[in-house]
């Protein structure tokens, strides 16, 4: 697969921020797992919004508000599509991925996992989806499992009879491993856990904005984004929750707006997503994350996650054969992330060192303590790459990493 069909040069031009220097070089900006950066589409939206339609939303009956609830929904229904979700009310507008499994670990979690009961994640989660579970586990008496990491980043799946039994009532793991670039069988962890009883969760913070994500196809009951990831604003998110499950799910913070009647001693809570979704919510995020989709797929995921692959299979051949000490972590077959090690320098220093000449690279653990610890690592620095990014800029960072490795040597 390949993405000759795309302009790459005039989809770069869209970002205002990628055309400036740092410390007097060109910026180089590898940093796009943390956090992506925004089109001028998705900044000219939410200056509209706050120029023409701010107000709140749902229960205004003037004009702005109208807008606003329309330009509210409008962007439900737009990531219900981008997700191919069975209906809109699948779609609860959190702040993150963060907030995504939070919200089911207390909400679902606390309602149906009890003493004796298991949780089941992997060994390459993210913290936000580890400490939840941990927490849930605290309160329930529940245990928790994980399925092994191989020493080349993948999940030792033979493993997975003996972890996913009827015991496991949650099954939460990581489409794509944010240190690892490693890219899990959601459909088949997804009907693994089906087939126990369990519910699937999926952190899809990594690859929601990279590759065409369908949950009516990989089968998940609930899955969660965030839009800082794919383009939108940061404190904006999105956890999608299959029908029959949210139906069963009580809420998990109370407030207005979620609620039907409410008397001094007891409350009735509206159907889902509204009962998951108290008080004001962020409007103009919403609207970003919907101005983000649009131009998402405007690109299309496909020729994204081809660009994608393109990035890293040369920035791993180039940096294997043209920089002296260095060690990849994680498997051949990866997203656009690439982990490594220098044998000279920590990741720490190196990133620092790379930000002298403008390459912005992230160095350390990545919230992903346990994992490092395995690998026996203090850490690792991780070059992660998105569409707007060139093959001419990793020739900058092999070039840089080159001169690095002479100066810590």
């Amino acid at each position: 697969m390949t993405s000759d069909s795309v302009n790459w040069e005039a989809v770069r031009a869209d970002f205002p921020i990628l055309h400036q220097e740092v410390r007097g070089n060109p910026l180089i900006y590898f940093d796009s797992a943390a956090s992506s950066q925004k089109p001028r589409q998705v900044i000219d939206a939410l200056t509209r919004y706050y120029e023409h339609d701010n107000a709140n939303v749902h229960r205004g009956l003037h004009e702005l508000s109208s807008r606003a609830t329309d330009a509210f929904e409008a962007a439900r229904n737009k990531v219900a599509k981008f997700l191919n979700a069975a209906s809109a009310d699948e779609i609860i507008f959190t702040r993150g991925t963060t907030e995504g499994i939070n919200l089911v670990a207390q909400a679902y979690g606390t309602r149906y996992v009890k003493e004796g009961d298991a949780i089941l994640l992997t060994e390459m989660e993210h913290h936000s989806n580890l400490v939840p579970w941990q927490l849930l586990a605290e309160r329930t008496g529940a245990s928790l499992r994980f399925v092994p990491v191989l020493e080349d980043g993948t999940l030792d799946l033979s493993k997975l009879p003996e972890l996913l039994t009827p015991e496991v009532k949650i099954f939460s793991f990581t489409h794509i491993s944010n240190s690892l670039g490693t890219v899990n069988p959601v459909a088949d962890l997804c009907r693994a856990a089906r087939a126990v009883g369990a519910i699937s969760v999926v952190d899809a913070a990594q690859s929601a904005g990279h590759l065409p994500v369908d949950v009516q196809a990989l089968g998940c009951d609930f899955l969660a984004l965030s839009g800082h990831k794919m383009c939108a604003p940061t404190g904006i998110g999105a956890l999608y929750g299959r029908a029959e499950v949210l139906e069963k799910t009580p809420p998990y913070h109370g407030g207005g707006e979620m609620i039907v009647s409410v008397s001094l001693h007891k409350s009735t809570y509206k159907e889902a997503p509204h009962r998951f979704e108290a008080g004001t919510p962020n409007i103009a995020g919403a609207v970003g994350l919907g101005a983000a989709v649009d131009y998402l797929e405007s690109i299309g995921r496909q020729n994204i996650a081809a660009h994608d692959g393109e990035l890293v299979r040369y920035a791993q051949q180039r940096m294997e054969a043209d920089v002296p000490g260095i060690r990849i972590i994680g498997p051949r077959d990866r997203s656009g992330l690439v982990g490594f090690v220098m044998e000279s320098a920590h990741p720490h220093d190196l990133t620092t060192y790379a930000d002298r000449y403008g390459l912005a690279l992230r160095g350390g653990h990545h919230c992903n303590q346990p994992l490092m610890k395995k690998f026996k690592l203090p850490g690792t620095s991780r070059a992660s790459f998105y569409f707007y990014n060139t093959k001419e800029e990793i020739d900058r960072m092999i070039t840089i990493l080159q001169e690095a490795a002479r100066f810590f040597s």
